[in-house]
């Protein structure tokens, strides 16, 4: 575990000098804290220590010309989110970065009072969302893992499967981006195409495009919304090809994907079922280290049954959590917008 004083003695290191330097962080800084393995309780002997962060745009930033996103130091993988762009991303409850309000006290650095009352305000930005964000984001890893096992070319039916599965994880979260509606269009699997016989996926007009038929949505939009989920197809384009690459793939790679697998449904099943963010997984250390350390890995470096039946239920799990759950759907906007007043509010005054 990381101690305040080894995280202190961290960010005091040259190389972190930047965090000090550049004109968008200093005293704008809002938090620090940790981030990847660390932050997880899974770290183990030369783990890289990732630092996250948000800090407050400056006046140039709100008022003038200059812009501010984020600032990334891939030497010292730390990543700094501005506040608003950071606003929008746990508005979506996105893994990456509602995470970084879920740590241990002691995780956290240079907290300023307008830091302090994000963290205090952290359930404001709970909803079901978590379903879609979670779940994606697990989808991809099982993606990764399945991809990183296979024994030469998948079949095509399996493909395509992945496929399907990945852009329906991945449609409700690009409704919410491009502002389509949501269920706009669904997706299913034919058997076989009349073209090649294989498995094919068709589109259809789904309940959200018939409420809307009449008025349209907007064409820029839809074009956004379409490229990219034409972009999640395209990725699998060559899934399941062994290349020399593929197959160098160390092990550890691979328990890591599972390891992380599992972590993102434990995470999700405590926002929708106690309305909590546990990042550090005190409770279920042990078990994801064991993951990490091969507990499902087979000799021939696939994985056992029981991982893939432990996956299933956690998929099941997270479903009916997501029904049964009493956040709301959404984040409720309004208190939101007022928090990030008051903390533009705090900043003036500063």
């Amino acid at each position: 575990m990381m101690t305040p004083e080894f995280f202190e003695q961290v960010v005091a290191m040259p190389e972190y000098d930047f965090l000090q330097t550049n004109p968008h962080l200093g005293k704008n800084i809002m938090f620090l804290t940790l981030g990847g393995s660390y932050a997880y309780g899974t770290n183990i002997e030369g783990s890289d220590i990732d630092i996250r962060g948000v800090a407050l745009e400056r006046r140039e930033d709100v008022l003038g010309l200059a812009r501010f996103e984020q600032v990334v130091d891939t030497q010292t993988d730390t990543t700094v989110y501005a506040f608003r762009k950071y606003i929008g991303l746990i508005c979506s409850c996105n893994p990456n970065t509602i995470e970084m309000l879920g740590g241990r006290p002691e995780q956290y650095h240079r907290v300023s009072p307008a830091g302090q009352l994000l963290l205090d305000n952290k359930k404001l930005f709970l909803s079901k969302r978590a379903l879609h964000s979670f779940g994606g984001y697990a989808n991809a890893q099982l993606r990764r893992l399945q991809n990183g096992c296979a024994k030469g070319e998948i079949s095509a039916e399996q493909k395509a499967v992945y496929t399907l599965e990945s852009c329906q994880h991945a449609m409700y979260q690009l409704e919410e981006k491009h502002g389509m509606p949501h269920g706009f269009l669904t997706l299913s699997l034919a058997e076989k195409s009349a073209l090649n016989g294989n498995p094919i996926i068709l589109i259809h007009p789904g309940d959200g495009w018939k409420a809307f038929e009449k008025s349209g949505v907007p064409l820029e939009g839809a074009k956004s919304y379409l490229g990219e989920l034409a972009s999640v197809i395209k990725s699998y384009d060559s899934f399941g090809r062994r290349n020399q690459r593929a197959k160098d793939k160390s092990s550890k790679q691979l328990n890591k994907h599972a390891m992380h697998l599992i972590r993102l449904y434990l995470m999700a099943f405590d926002i929708l079922e106690k309305g909590e963010i546990n990042t550090y997984r005190e409770n279920d250390r042990e078990f994801l280290l064991e993951i990490r350390a091969g507990k499902y890995m087979l000799e021939d470096g696939t994985f056992a049954p029981e991982f893939f039946e432990l996956v299933s239920q956690f998929e099941k799990r997270l479903e009916r959590d997501a029904r049964e759950s009493v956040l709301p759907n959404k984040p409720d906007m309004k208190r939101v917008e007022e928090l990030v007043m008051t903390v533009a509010e705090m900043a003036i005054k500063e």
